[in-house]
């Protein structure tokens, strides 16, 4: 894992997101601020409900906060015009929990990729070089590009929503509980890759995920959110360690073999 720097290239200041109106609204994230450094891979962990998809959300442009700023390398993108949002959305690739749903059934794998590179001219002959190397990157076979999503198996879908992420050459990737919905087994190799990948090409990442040791596995860094609030951020080793916050304590009490995470 890379060496902290002082500067973020993605920084998230004083967001605020909610649903609804009036007395009715719903405050899914009160003031929350992060800081993701270049290079490194910076964990947003709680429970369900605490607000991390909503965070992805907002940082990648499918919800709209009510207040606060997202800046990308000083650019601040809640300030952007609708033709700089869609460039930035090209900058920041989320990689969601299910890749079944983001995957177009109707397409080729091939198809779907080339579609990222270049959406006004999606055709796999045009990019049919630069697919194959990033289907090679995450473990798959370049004739892959011919089949459709439900020839594959989960992992192999992960594997294929991480490729998509990555054709396009983002400046940070958004992994959204990528392991959860997996068999334990494959959870492992897709961490595996994952590591790997970050290290080969150096990216920038937010790891969502309520699994505390897969979060202290992947990440440099950590947030804790809860109900939509940050309680605790720091260097992994730091907040595992020595959390400071009564729910972080709480929520590294609840993994399996806690004593493991020198709590006591």
């Amino acid at each position: 894992m890379s060496e902290p720097t002082t500067s973020g290239l993605l920084e998230v200041e004083d967001l605020c997101v909610s649903f609804g109106h009036g007395s009715g609204a719903a405050h899914v994230l009160d003031h929350v601020s992060l800081s993701v450094p270049r290079g490194r891979t910076v964990g947003l962990v709680g429970e369900s409900g605490s607000g991390k998809s909503t965070l992805a959300k907002a940082v990648v442009g499918i919800v709209t906060p009510r207040s606060g700023s997202i800046r990308l390398a000083g650019a601040d993108v809640t300030s952007m015009s609708r033709k700089e949002i869609f460039d930035f959305r090209r900058t920041v690739q989320l990689v969601p929990q299910d890749p079944y749903s983001s995957l177009n059934p109707r397409r080729t794998i091939g198809q779907s990729l080339a579609e990222a590179i270049d959406p006004r001219r999606a055709q796999v002959s045009s990019h049919r070089e630069r697919i194959a190397q990033w289907l090679e990157l995450v473990r798959l076979s370049p004739d892959h590009m011919h089949r459709y999503p439900h020839e594959f198996s989960g992992g192999q879908r992960q594997r294929i929503a991480i490729a998509r992420a990555l054709v396009v050459e983002p400046s940070v990737v958004i992994a959204d509980e990528i392991t959860s919905a997996l068999d334990v087994s494959v959870q492992a190799e897709i961490l595996e890759l994952v590591a790997r990948i970050r290290d080969e090409l150096d990216l920038t990442m937010v790891f969502i995920s309520h699994n505390l040791a897969v979060v202290r596995q992947v990440c440099d860094d950590v947030t804790v959110l809860f109900h939509g609030k940050v309680v605790e951020s720091g260097p992994s080793a730091q907040v595992f360690e020595s959390p400071r916050d009564d729910y972080t304590r709480r929520l590294l009490a609840s993994v399996p073999g806690s004593a493991t995470f020198s709590l006591d």
